[in-house]
């Protein structure tokens, strides 16, 4: 059960399975795996999408890592664990939704409820853990994060049905991922300021672009099966539409920071960011899926840049 598949192309244009193990799921106990694969721990690159946007915003904010105080750093290492936490449960809960759909789409066939090795009951019971584990830590922020963090829960429970009605659900997941930029800045500050949503837009503009780097690997299922994507929609023109979303998510981060009264040497860092994405543009094959599995997977590194540079504001 700690076996996570992973596509390889093989140089006959078949494509194989390897196996990646993944050390902490596989010390679990063996009962405590399927639900270490339910919240994704094996693939902890989603949840450093999640936290990233929120450090962002804690460090701007904030004013750079010198005027950070021990309570910043208190709520930091809390809005680690909750990042982990809460994407855990926003796994749960889109897999209790697309049980049906994810037995019937190669790369998604294995997980614990499409393959039910964990039953919808179990899973409910388990997402009832994670979102108390998650609400002892949103109650330790201040009053407007609280109520943010209830709004984000609305988009979570939305978000799985709306690749069945919209070829936007990269959008959707845009909107419902960067809700730290919002809670993160409130945390801080108390309050949120107009800079917060020109982050805040910035982030939506890269998680619109890596979802459809994303979607692209399972392109052919999701037309088979009727799932919507903008991978679907762009088709041949994915490339073009990420390269847009990227430079508008650099720009607005870029503006949000000098509008932060953010230092010379922040603004040059953005930089390493702006570059990191233009080459993962020009790199990305939208029509090999490793490729698109690379291109995505190196969005931590690119969210690390932006937090270098926001940390030196």
């Amino acid at each position: 059960m700690g076996i996570v598949r992973t596509r390889k192309l093989l140089s006959n244009g078949c494509m194989a399975f390897t196996d990646i193990r993944f050390d902490l799921v596989n010390k679990l106990p063996p009962k405590a795996r399927p639900y270490a694969l339910l919240m994704r721990l094996d693939r902890p690159v989603g949840w450093w999408l999640l936290l990233l946007p929120s450090l962002w915003a804690m460090t701007l904010a904030g004013g750079g890592i010198q005027n950070l105080t021990l309570w910043d750093w208190y709520l930091m290492v809390l809005f680690f664990v909750g990042a982990i936490i809460m994407r855990g449960a926003g796994c749960v809960i889109n897999d209790l939704f697309d049980r049906d759909l994810d037995s019937k789409v190669e790369r998604t066939r294995g997980r614990p409820l499409a393959s039910g090795t964990v039953t919808p009951i179990q899973a409910g019971i388990f997402l009832f853990l994670l979102l108390f584990l998650g609400l002892i830590i949103l109650v330790q922020t201040s009053t407007m994060t609280i109520w943010l963090g209830f709004a984000a829960m609305i988009f979570v429970v939305a978000y799985p049905y709306m690749k069945r009605i919209t070829w936007w659900p990269q959008a959707f997941l845009g909107i419902t991922f960067n809700f730290g930029v919002l809670m993160g800045w409130a945390a801080v500050t108390h309050g949120l300021e107009w800079q917060t949503f020109l982050m805040y837009a910035g982030a939506f503009f890269w998680t619109l672009g890596y979802d459809t780097i994303y979607a692209h690997q399972d392109r052919d299922d999701d037309q088979m099966v009727g799932i919507k994507s903008t991978a679907l929609l762009f088709g041949d023109r994915s490339r073009k539409w990420v390269g847009i979303f990227y430079a508008a998510s650099w720009a607005l981060l870029a503006l949000s920071a000098f509008f932060t009264d953010a230092s010379v040497i922040s603004l040059g860092l953005l930089v390493l960011p702006g570059l990191h994405l233009l080459m993962q543009v020009l790199l990305w094959n939208p029509d090999d899926r490793l490729s698109s599995f690379k291109a995505f997977r190196s969005n931590r590194e690119c969210g690390l840049l932006f937090l270098l540079a926001f940390v030196c504001s």
